[in-house]
């Protein structure tokens, strides 16, 4: 499977958004279906075509996975070493350490524009990793 840098930047931010990515093997089209287990209250119907699709040709997809809470806290940690500012990096280093880590992260994060902004650009070049790390080892399987 060889993927333009645009359509990784896609399935990592569709990936991002909770939605299932599905890419078709031999034609490299992207599908994307709601992640119920991620917006649970969300409409289905719209993508009902492409589930059908899909589940018709499974064999014929490949299912991009989502980086689990384990590996989203490690962003964290990794983006907060790159933290210049002390105080900051103390907040950021305590908040990962209480209880509900991510939403301390996000409030805190929240509140500052410029770290705010590196932030997003930060956990976004994961993503991208991730989602080259999977093409990497389908492409390794093949």
């Amino acid at each position: 499977m060889k993927l333009k840098d645009e359509q990784i930047k896609s399935i990592a931010e569709y990936l991002d958004t909770g939605m299932k990515v599905y890419v078709h093997m031999e034609t490299n089209e992207i599908k994307t279906i709601i992640d119920l287990d991620q917006l649970f209250d969300a409409d289905t119907e719209a993508g009902e075509e492409d589930i059908n699709e899909i589940e018709e040709n499974f064999d014929k997809y490949f299912q991009f996975e989502r980086m689990d809470s384990r590996e989203l806290f490690q962003v964290m940690e990794d983006f907060v070493e790159t933290v210049k500012d002390e105080r900051l990096k103390e907040k950021l280093e305590l908040g990962l350490s209480l209880s509900k880590p991510f939403r301390n992260f996000k409030d805190i994060i929240d509140d500052e524009n410029e770290y705010r902004k590196k932030w997003f650009e930060f956990r976004d070049a994961r993503n991208m990793e991730f989602v080259k790390e999977q093409i990497e080892r389908y492409n390794k399987s093949i």
